[in-house]
């Protein structure tokens, strides 16, 4: 069973910095793109960053250079390092494994961050 486990989400104030981390069990990590998602209150699911297999990283274009998302695959873990926090980036955040043996790919359960102006 493959499961995703997000941590590293909380309160921070605006002009902070986080980390989020995820690690993924139940299947061989360094085969997948992986992908980073938020959802705001009201608001869709978005992707603010991707990377692949190969840890070649991505990101929408309208996402500013404050998101940076890294892989360590001798841990299983995914990383999204977020600087200069505001206010709108509080949402949930979402890990994502794309694989094609499961429609829709893997999620985790998401994290939480609250960016306090």
């Amino acid at each position: 069973q493959v499961q995703l486990a997000e941590c590293g989400g909380g309160l921070v104030q605006a002009g902070g910095s986080l980390t989020l981390s995820c690690v993924v069990a139940g299947n061989i990590f360094s085969f997948y793109a992986m992908g980073w998602y938020r959802q705001a209150p009201g608001k869709q699911r978005e992707m603010v960053a991707r990377i692949s297999a190969t840890s070649v990283a991505n990101y929408p274009d309208f996402m500013s250079g404050r998101f940076t998302i890294s892989r360590d695959n001798t841990k299983k873990t995914l990383y999204l390092r977020i600087n200069n926090l505001k206010p709108e980036d509080t949402a949930v955040y979402y890990c994502h494994q794309e694989n094609v043996g499961r429609e829709g790919g893997y999620w985790g359960q998401g994290t939480q961050v609250t960016v306090s102006s």
